[in-house]
């Protein structure tokens, strides 16, 4: 089973992910609506993917990034963003994010897609 860390400092939105990606029973999930609590979790490396919000108090998902890229490079990304304004998609792509999606969510079935894609789950 994958282990997907989502960080948001939206409930809503960590509680719709969840529920949605939950439902084939592929997927352990953890939810974070402090970026700075889930720091201390995901550096220990044991997610396979890391959603994570762009805009949050405390500490943006862009540092967050850049902070757990450093100590494991391969840790796999996908940005969530309401502003896609192509400055953020460019900073997200030279740290290396995997993907991002844009809020509102278009579809849950497009994130799931983006989900399984970047896990490889076919």
């Amino acid at each position: 089973m994958k282990s997907i860390a989502i960080i948001d400092d939206e409930n809503q939105i960590l509680d719709t992910l969840k529920k949605y990606l939950s439902k084939k029973d592929l997927f352990h999930i953890d939810t974070y609506d402090n970026p700075l609590n889930a720091m201390n979790h995901v550096k220990s490396g044991k997610y396979d993917l890391i959603i994570c919000d762009i805009m949050m108090p405390q500490m943006n998902g862009i540092d967050l990034l850049a902070q757990v890229k450093k100590l494991k490079p391969s840790q796999k990304f996908i940005m969530i963003t309401a502003f896609s304004t192509e400055e953020k998609i460019i900073l997200c792509n030279e740290l290396e994010a995997d993907d991002y999606i844009t809020k509102p969510f278009i579809s849950l079935r497009d994130v799931e897609n983006k989900v399984l894609d970047k896990l490889d789950i076919h």
